[in-house]
């Protein structure tokens, strides 16, 4: 008798199960190759402002390759639920109509309802809505016509595959972009791309080629899963036994726990002081996971923590406080002046774009022209990387809190902000936005805390030269707002207005001919420039009208361009501009005392002499004798307080780190304190955590 031939597929199961081992062993492989192609891409990005030793590049390598295989591994759950859902039980009476009239009642409640996911996401909504149609008529052609059902599973495992792969490269490029942006893997930004999907997939149509790109990927997707499933029919010529199902089942069960553990685990590798040592060694994935199950953050679950007591007490003694009052007076002896205020928070307009902060690149010639004439803000700091973060604090004068936004938050309605103060003096407060409002909640909050509203909805089409995803350019936004004042001003009181402009974002596109980068590069530079261009035709044209004298503008941008940095919280990327501007009325001059952002509108209301009753955090930092030069900046998680030369952090798990800060110029050293500074960590905690305090009396 001949003797068999070893081979392997003898040792595989001509069955389902085998597809599945085989399909996992594939999906890992896969998943490896491109995370670690990815991890190569992101370290020779520009946005990774750092080197590693050898050893740290085997950490990040090393531990990198575990935590894909881990994320695999759990992402695997579908490929196991078609091995599961396979057999021919499921169609028969009555549980194949029991099935097919779930997927119809499914598509039925997600069709003609408003259901949580309409309220969370409608794409996600309508991505559900086709899924249970689709279920319903494929479950109901195989449960009325058997002869396709075998066929009909091989073209399904077919599809799924392809799925996986074309997930897997959409997401390698999706990081890609999201890392060459901010510097970061996917976080709490990533989170909120989905609930806004219109302006998010219009941003990245207008930012990048997006169709050739998609083709490429479809196509590349296409030949990997022809390779990977050309051979797998022969394991649809079985049924899957129930005795497979559950011993398949309980190992990739099994291994599911010990991923999950594991990428748990791995997370103690990502405490470095190195930003991206723990960035490049994470998962994309399950960042973005953490991410979202981490968007509201309770500070005292989370953090470091004072007794109620000391917090209030400190809190009283900063703000002079009376007790018993949950607010403290602020007066002046010079008579009340009610200027009409103008405040224009730009987008994304760091310091180190203008000539006056050592840019030698010329963008912004207007702005630096205007400083000249201006009160400006040398050591002026954003208190966030986001624009609802700079909206807040401008409208709350309030520090930044864990998670999201206040403005992002429910119940944000009827707060005590600058519109309140301005409307109790007989002020017109609005909000003016060039994109629509919807956007990051901002209608819901300003419209709940007595702005009216005014977006591009309000823009008359006929005047609306250019336009891109996020709204109308720079100059429609002032346009429509120089038309608003003159409004404004027959209404003999006195005004108010907060504009936000849109123009410096991706996709960095504007008007042609109007600076001297073209449009079609599709630059930050070029979008700064036309920022630039903007702000200087806007006084200009304001300058010419009745309204001009009696008005007092600022100028302020909401975040710094990137927030990327070695360290957590890289000062030199919250270190933002902003000018006073008020011919006759305010000074040149320029202020290099240390300014947070949450202090601008407190010192605007100072120099107009207004009094009232005070509960914002923010001060006027040339009349209150308790000012004390500091900066609250954060992430989304964590919170730093930097007072004298020390920076204090506070992070999730109630943990904290402090530094010692070396400023040469506009360029910081963060220098880890060996021993810890009590005071700054007191006055932090404090802080933050009297931010959750419904009242601060006792």
């Amino acid at each position: 008798m001949a003797k068999e031939s070893f081979s392997l597929k003898k040792l595989m199961p001509s069955s389902k199960a085998g597809m599945f081992l085989k399909g996992l062993g594939n999906i890992l492989l896969l998943f490896i190759v491109i995370g670690l192609i990815v991890r190569i891409l992101f370290l020779f990005n520009s946005q990774t402002a750092t080197s590693f030793t050898m050893l740290e590049q085997l950490e990040i390598f090393g531990l990198g390759m575990i935590n894909d295989v881990a994320m695999a591994i759990i992402l695997n759950v579908f490929l196991w639920l078609s091995l599961i859902g396979v057999g021919e039980r499921k169609y028969k009476f009555p549980f194949g109509y029991f099935i097919l009239g779930f997927f119809i009642l499914s598509w039925i409640y997600l069709t003609f309802t408003n259901t949580v996911f309409h309220e969370y996401n409608k794409s996600l909504a309508r991505i559900l809505k086709y899924l249970a149609l689709y279920k319903s008529i494929s479950f109901g052609l195989r449960l009325f016509i058997p002869s396709i059902r075998q066929k009909w599973s091989y073209i399904s495992y077919v599809v799924l595959i392809f799925v996986y792969v074309l997930a897997m490269l959409t997401n390698a490029v999706s990081e890609y972009f999201f890392w060459d942006e901010f510097g970061l893997r996917y976080n709490f930004i990533a989170v909120d791309y989905l609930v806004y999907t219109h302006e998010v997939i219009g941003n990245i149509l207008e930012s990048y080629s997006i169709i050739p790109l998609l083709l490429v990927l479809i196509t590349v997707a296409a030949v990997i899963t022809f390779f990977m499933v050309r051979k797998d029919s022969v394991f649809f010529r079985e049924t899957v036994s129930f005795k497979t199902k559950a011993s398949v089942s309980i190992a990739y069960l099994v291994l599911v726990g010990g991923s999950m553990w594991l990428v748990n685990a791995t997370k103690y590798f990502q405490n470095n002081q190195d930003v991206f040592l723990n960035e490049l060694q994470a998962n994309g994935i399950f960042k973005f996971y953490e991410a979202f199950k981490s968007s509201a953050l309770d500070y005292d679950t989370f953090y470091l923590t004072l007794g109620i007591h000391d917090v209030k007490s400190f809190i009283k003694g900063r703000y002079n406080c009376e007790e018993g009052a949950d607010s403290y007076p602020i007066t002046y002896m010079q008579p009340e002046v009610h200027k009409n205020i103008v405040l224009i928070t730009v987008e994304s307009l760091s310091a180190d774009f203008l000539a006056h902060f050592g840019n030698t690149d010329h963008l912004t010639p207007r702005l630096d022209s205007l400083i000249q004439h201006s009160l400006v803000f040398n050591n002026l700091y954003a208190t966030g990387n986001r624009t609802v973060r700079g909206l807040e604090a401008l409208t709350l004068s309030l520090p930044p809190s864990p998670g999201e936004s206040i403005i992002k938050r429910p119940d944000n309605s009827n707060l005590f902000s600058v519109g309140k103060v301005l409307k109790e003096k007989g002020y017109t407060v609005q909000y003016i936005y060039g994109g629509d409002s919807y956007f990051d909640n901002m209608g819901t909050f300003f419209s709940g805390n007595g702005y009216e509203i005014i977006d591009s909805k309000d823009i008359d089409k006929k005047k609306i030269t250019y336009q891109n995803v996020w709204g109308v350019c720079d100059e429609d936004l002032y346009t429509k707002a120089l038309e608003v004042f003159d409004d404004n001003e027959k209404l003999n009181k006195p005004f108010f207005s907060h504009l936000m402009t849109v123009s410096n974002h991706r996709p960095f596109t504007y008007p042609s001919g109007k600076v001297s980068i073209s449009p079609e590069t599709k630059t930050r530079s070029g979008a700064v420039e036309y920022t630039d261009y903007a702000i200087g035709d806007f006084i200009e044209r304001a300058k010419s009208l009745s309204w001009f004298e009696n008005t007092i503008f600022i100028v302020v941008a909401d975040h710094c361009a990137s927030s990327a940095g070695k360290v957590e919280l890289p000062l030199d990327k919250y270190h933002i501009p902003a000018l006073i501007y008020a011919p006759g009325f305010v000074e040149p001059q320029e202020v290099n005392t240390r300014v947070s952002q949450i202090d601008i509108m407190p010192t605007v209301l100072g120099m107009l002499n207004l009094n009232y009753e005070s509960q914002f955090y923010g001060m006027d930092i040339f009349h209150n004798v308790n000012y004390n030069p500091r900066a609250f900046i954060a992430t989304y998680q964590d919170l730093g307080y930097w007072s004298g030369d020390i920076l204090t952090v506070l992070s999730p798990v109630k943990r904290n780190r402090q530094f010692q800060i070396i400023q040469n110029g506009f360029m910081f050293e963060e220098i880890p304190l060996k021993t810890e500074h009590e005071e700054s960590l007191d006055d932090a905690i404090s802080y933050y955590q009297s931010l959750e305090l419904k009242e601060w009396e006792e």
